[in-house]
């Protein structure tokens, strides 16, 4: 459609338009110097010695993390770490936990020939699963794969909640008795975007004892804006991350030497950081409270939505109850597809339906991204959905369902 040339809000993209949202600028002018300087052959597998250093130095300061260089792993963004991560921990027909929605672990669980345990989460906990809910499924796993900030909620855990998962996880370790381990990988490329009073915990400041089986996996690509730039890294006992770079030395997903030496300089400046984080956020938020408001203001005049007030991420968590709805020609919307297509159809708006992230089909529930939003355009693209949902004709029986959020 935009190749066409209509109007489309672009709501889908976890990524960020450069041209709202560019890289911070000593981190280019670093990254560019790299290359003046001919820094471009191949880096070491495990990442340069000079930027696991600064990785240390800036998870201790801006995270409150403390790993030691050969705890740290370097490669080519958060995916190849993940991908090494289930390779290295879990054999064919190993159990392989994780909650819906989320990004991507039922694909990394299919390609390591895993068990897959799916747990589905509730709206009321702001789907954010709850150890009870893990409990019954952790005796025979391998693997935990969790994600705070999540994707695609843009929610996170509690601190009371991630304290009950670390125990969990350690009562379960402790119960083996040296059989194969129970590992948890916590996926935290969010975590320098969270808005408002809520606050991010990491496993292993929750219970130092869950450290042995912890790998956190982190990036510049949300924190910085800088998904292209293609540098993340992973910390965890050092035996695993052995393991781990291993297997990435013969995938070759190292981060380009440029960009090492580059984000190596860049992490030295934490004054820069932080007024690159701080503004950043307050640009993020600010996208994400006006849509919120905008969607709590249509639910007050009655209309069949809903949303999750934003803690943090890009993302908003909406609701949009026209599925059974009657639209043009009296065509009933059966699912969350053709949900997914009226909206883009009629309003101009394109979401990503929770479904495409391991939620049932006829889920109402969609993921909204701010990475290419400008804040000029909120006013008419709420107002192109308003007009969409005045344009069908909810069914008196299922009218309960829908308003009743």
């Amino acid at each position: 459609m935009i190749q066409h040339g209509e109007k489309v809000y672009n709501y889908t993209t976890g990524d960020f338009d450069p041209s709202v949202f560019p890289i911070p600028k000593q981190l280019e002018e670093e990254i560019v110097q790299a290359y003046r300087e001919h820094l471009t052959n191949y880096p070491m597998a495990e990442g340069n010695p000079d930027l696991r250093q600064a990785i240390k130095r800036y998870i201790k300061e801006f995270q409150g993390l403390h790993y030691d260089e050969n705890e740290i792993l370097v490669a080519s963004g958060g995916r190849p770490l993940i991908f090494a991560l289930f390779l290295a921990l879990c054999d064919p027909g190993d159990t392989i936990i994780y909650p819906v929605p989320c990004w991507n672990n039922n694909y990394y669980t299919h390609l390591v020939s895993g068990n897959a345990i799916i747990v589905e989460t509730k709206e009321e906990n702001k789907f954010v699963v709850q150890a009870e809910e893990i409990e019954p499924y952790i005796e025979k796993a391998t693997l935990l794969a969790l994600c705070s900030p999540q994707n695609p909620s843009g929610t996170l855990f509690t601190k009371i909640e991630m304290k009950k998962i670390c125990d969990l996880v350690v009562r379960e370790n402790k119960r083996r008795e040296g059989r194969k381990n129970l590992y948890l990988l916590f996926d935290q490329l969010y975590s320098q975007l969270v808005h408002g009073d809520t606050k991010h915990y990491n496993p292993v400041d929750i219970n130092p004892e869950i450290r042995p089986y912890t790998i956190t996996v982190d990036a510049i690509s949300k924190s910085f804006a800088a998904t292209g730039i293609r540098v993340g890294w992973c910390l965890g006992p050092e035996t695993l991350i052995h393991k781990m770079k291993v297997l990435l030395t013969h995938m070759g997903a190292w981060a380009p030497m440029p960009e090492q030496k580059g984000l190596a300089r860049y992490l030295n400046q934490p004054a820069a950081i932080f007024a690159f984080m701080n503004n950043f956020r307050l640009q993020l938020a600010q996208r994400l409270q006006a849509l919120y408001s905008g969607i709590m203001q249509l639910k007050e005049e009655g209309y069949p939505v809903d949303a999750i007030q934003p803690e943090a991420t890009v993302f908003l968590s909406v609701k949009i109850g026209l599925i059974g709805a009657i639209v043009k020609d009296g065509k009933v919307i059966q699912n969350a597809e053709e949900l997914t297509g009226y909206l883009l159809a009629e309003a101009k708006i394109a979401l990503v339906p929770f479904y495409a992230f391991g939620c049932p089909g006829n889920e109402a529930w969609f993921r909204l991204s701010v990475g290419t939003c400008k804040v000029a355009e909120i006013p008419t693209a709420l107002n192109g959905l308003r007009c969409a949902m005045d344009h069908c004709e909810l069914v008196p029986e299922r009218s309960t369902e829908v308003y009743n959020l």
